[in-house]
């Protein structure tokens, strides 16, 4: 079976956004990895060679960030978040769209608009030249890479999450 074709099997969205999905998952993956092997390398250190992994606790908040909003922006594509549906049985069938098309302009906006407020504190941390305290890793850039993930899960949300609002089949 061929890469592409795995690739069709495995995920349903259409076009460039599998792609961006499989992008955006390979990323986490990797972090993950990465994060599992720092901690086994830290752990051993620690323990059987009495020194630790130096900056581990650094990598492990930046790998967080990093595996953290590489997927957001998926899970949000899928309506992979939990909902609380205890009214959907008892309101109409329009209320319940309605409200559905509510929350996604509010948590459309919210990530926006937070976005954005991170992009800037991010400038700020680059102009600034601020250093993590023990790798001195600038973290400007990780904080501008949380904001362009909070841009995609506010496309994603807007585009993909009000048309599975409206034109998803029910028996999904």
């Amino acid at each position: 079976m061929s890469f592409v074709s795995w690739l069709k099997a495995h995920y349903d969205e259409k076009g460039p956004v599998r792609w961006l999905a499989f992008l955006l998952e390979l990323i986490a993956a990797v972090v993950l990895m990465a994060l599992m092997l720092i901690t086994c390398i830290d752990v051993v250190g620690r323990y059987v060679f009495n020194n630790p992994l130096p900056g581990s606790v650094e990598l492990t908040q930046i790998g967080m960030a990093l595996m953290v909003f590489a997927a957001m922006p998926v899970v949000t594509w899928r309506g992979g978040h939990i909902v609380v549906d205890l009214l959907d049985r008892y309101l109409h069938h329009y209320v319940v769209k309605g409200l559905a098309l509510l929350s996604a302009l509010v948590i459309t906006a919210s990530f926006y608009y937070l976005g954005n407020r991170i992009y800037q504190l991010g400038e700020r941390s680059i102009r600034r030249g601020e250093v993590t305290e023990f790798l001195g890793i600038s973290i400007g850039y990780f904080v501008q890479y949380i904001a362009i993930m909070s841009w995609f899960t506010a496309f994603g949300m807007i585009t993909y999450g009000v048309y599975r609002i409206f034109f998803q089949d029910k028996s999904n």
